[in-house]
């Protein structure tokens, strides 16, 4: 499982001894067949040495010479080597062992060993052959972008118990199946099946073994962490409805040396009661010790909440101690745009909150039961209404709650012709309600554009509620909407003309907002300047000495050789500084523009930047970091969909150290084997489709 194409067992006692090897195949010609104690009878031509081609021969032309019959066993046969042998009798009524691969036959010396027998399939072709079929074990799958792993059972090696273990435990692990699974019944039966020499292996033994797989792992991805230049985090927060405790999961973003946006799970942390700024900080401090990159930090997306608030100004301050934060440190603490999102909408359709009641308990009376649908269904018909579908919303989710308006505003007048066929309805929205409604519904289709314009607007409903939606997006667009800017800028198809473009309509003073964003550009890039030219001074201190080696140079060797002095000459040259920066070059540079392209989900911006890293070696360096910024702790809250598997009600009494493994390794191990994670079960909107109506039936409205 390492790097390198290194096979070694993770789970053998003597690890890294290798595993036994068998025996190669040889060329079908020079097969040996010594140790078969094979001996000739009376009815056996003395060609029988062979009988991979004459027996095979006479049996397709039906010429064999005696009948064979399958013999009763008198006791069952205990030795593993009768899986591949039969008992078989000729017409003289000797006994042969008749191997099941190459069909030779072997003489059967009373109730003696099976070593000959052994030594046989040692030279068996078919059997080799059918042994190399079932014990290849391969989980890459093909076209996947990751790097090549190995196969735990190589096609010239024996069946090894410690490799298929450390199978089972990828699998318990990637598939968040429980450890007792390797103990069913169906489990093992289908195990044996695919290959007899599967040994049943208990619960405690799995979950040693993944643990042991999860330290491997964490040892791999320490190396991947150390080597990335920097570092940007997610964190979030979830309790466990079956334990009753809360944990906090740290997510790593960063690019890896292949120029490939990596997303890895460090850590579920517990936290324990209450929840405090002190415990979040404190938990986000440890898990950074524990994987050595507090100095590669680079911002910190949170959620709003007030105690991640308080812990990042805890961390900032830590971090500002030791090391100098980029931009002064105004990148380190992000805010979750999508949060930022849910707040400006629940602010507004907080304002109509029990006209959003009144609705959606009307849908579900409507929807509970078949009789209700068809009364609602002759209701719109009547008022001549044509659609046939409502909606019921999933509260937590704003879009959903926006659809479902959207759809109830078309049936507005079939609810009180409804409500005649219902004498228990009374769900029913005021016409001023259902206004205010359409309101709501024109402000949130495009509300990003709106909230300026709607905050003027003569109605004092509408106004109100943009109002409350204006305050809080000021509040937290104005911290996040510079690491976005930067990020646009860094992308070759929009550099600063996509700021200058949106700016007006976000600011009305988007001049000040413009210069903000290029003054945060130039100063971060001279930070970027500066930890270059660092490095490449230290490279010439450190590599002096390596270069006189390199060029067969000793202690004795003049500068006027030239050598030495064409080196000082390089280094100094890298270390000038042209009139014009890299970041003078890309904004004067018009933006990229693909030929034929039509959209833009085929652009990888990070693959534009390592073809043209040689052109920008620092800006290229920037742009890599900044580009790994996440702007939502969607990473980390998915890891809680993973979180309520493991810790389903069969389980909540696992450990917090075996709840880490579980959920870390499981994330490691689908990234190394390009699997993908399962899916939440997420909760959808119910359509609510109404039945056709027979008109011939159905009276309308004069």
């Amino acid at each position: 499982m390492d790097d390198g194409g290194s096979t070694t067992n993770l789970l053998s006692p003597n690890k890294g001894m290798g595993v036994e090897t068998g025996v190669g195949i040889d060329n079908p010609s020079s097969q040996s067949v010594h140790g078969m104690d094979h001996t000739t009878t009376p009815n056996e031509e003395t060609t029988s040495q062979i009988p991979n081609e004459n027996e095979s021969v006479r049996e397709k032309n039906n010429e064999t010479d005696e009948d064979e019959v399958q013999l009763t066993r008198k006791r069952k046969k205990t030795s593993k080597v009768w899986d591949d042998f039969v008992v078989v009798t000729l017409r003289d009524g000797k006994k042969k062992a008749k191997c099941k691969h190459c069909k030779s036959r072997l003489a059967i010396i009373g109730s003696g060993p099976t070593s000959s027998y052994k030594r046989h399939l040692n030279s068996c072709i078919p059997h080799k052959q059918s042994l190399k079929n079932q014990q290849i074990l391969n989980f890459q799958p093909s076209g996947c972008d990751v790097d090549f792993v190995p196969p735990l059972i190589g096609s010239d090696t024996k069946y090894d118990e410690n490799k298929m273990r450390e199978a089972i435990a990828n699998w318990i692990l990637s598939t968040e199946q429980p450890f007792a699974t390797v103990e069913d019944v169906m489990f093992v039966k289908m195990m044996k099946t695919a290959t007899p020499l599967f040994e049943k292996v208990s619960r405690v033994t799995i979950t040693s073994d993944c643990f042991k797989v999860y330290e491997h792992e964490k040892k791999r991805l320490k190396a991947l962490t150390k080597a990335a230049s920097k570092i940007s985090l997610t964190t979030d927060c979830w309790k466990s409805s079956h334990q009753k405790i809360e944990y906090m999961v740290i997510t790593a973003h960063f690019v890896d040396h292949n120029w490939r946006l990596q997303k890895r799970v460090l850590s579920v942390v517990h936290v324990p009661p209450p929840r405090t700024a002190v415990d979040i900080a404190d938990g986000i401090y440890k898990c950074l010790q524990e994987w050595e990159i507090k100095d590669k930090i680079f911002t910190i997306s949170v959620d709003n909440a007030a105690y991640n608030d308080k812990a990042l100004r805890r961390l900032k301050e830590i971090f500002s101690r030791v090391r100098k934060l980029s931009c002064g440190g105004r990148l380190f603490h992000i805010r979750c745009c999508a949060h930022i999102l849910n707040l400006l909408v629940k602010d507004g359709l907080a304002i109509i909150d029990h006209i959003i009641g009144d609705v959606r308990e009307g849908i579900k009376y409507i929807d509970n039961s078949e009789g209700r649908r068809l009364n609602f269904s002759k209701a719109a018909h009547q008022m001549q209404i044509r659609d046939r579908k409502l909606m019921l919303d999933v509260p937590t989710r704003w879009n959903s709650t926006y659809d479902m308006l959207c759809m109830a505003l078309k049936f507005k007048d079939a609810f009180p012709r409804y409500a005649e066929y219902e004498p228990h309805f009374h769900h029913l929205p005021t016409d001023e309600d259902w206004e205010n409604v359409q309101s709501v519904c024109e402000i949130l289709k495009v509300f990003k554009q709106t909230l300026d314009k709607g905050s003027l607007s003569t109605n004092d409903f509408i106004r109100d509620m943009v109002k409350k939606m204006k305050e809080k997006f000021d509040k937290y667009w104005g911290e996040c909407h510079l690491v976005m800017a930067i990020a646009f800028v860094l992308d070759p198809r929009f550099k600063m003309k996509l700021v200058e473009f949106c700016f007006p309509t976000l600011y009305q003073n988007s001049d000040e907002n413009i210069k903000e964003v290029k003054n945060a550009l130039y100063e971060m890039y001279s930070e970027y300047l500066e930890m270059h030219d660092t490095l490449v001074r230290e490279s010439a201190t450190h590599g002096s000495e390596h270069e006189r080696n390199v060029l067969g140079l000793n202690e004795g060797t003049s500068l006027g050789s030239g050598w030495e002095a064409f080196g000082e000459f390089i280094k100094t040259a890298d270390l000038e500084r042209p009139e014009k920066s890299e970041l003078d070059m890309y904004l004067e540079e018009g933006v990229y523009r693909e030929k034929g392209q039509t959209g833009m989900e085929s652009f990888n911006a990070l693959e534009w930047w390592n073809v043209h890293k040689l052109k920008y070696r620092v800006l290229s360096l920037m742009a890599r970091d900044v580009l790994a910024i996440p702007i939502s702790t969607v990473a980390s809250e998915a890891t809680f969909s993973a979180g309520g598997r493991v810790i389903d009600p069969y389980r909540a009494s696992l450990g917090s150290d075996t709840v880490q493994m579980l959920i870390c390794g499981g994330d490691w191990i689908r990234q190394v084997h390009g699997v993908k994670k399962k899916l939440k079960k997420e909760e959808f909107p119910i359509k609510v489709l109404l039945p056709e109506v027979n008109t011939k039936f159905c009276i309308s409205e004069e």
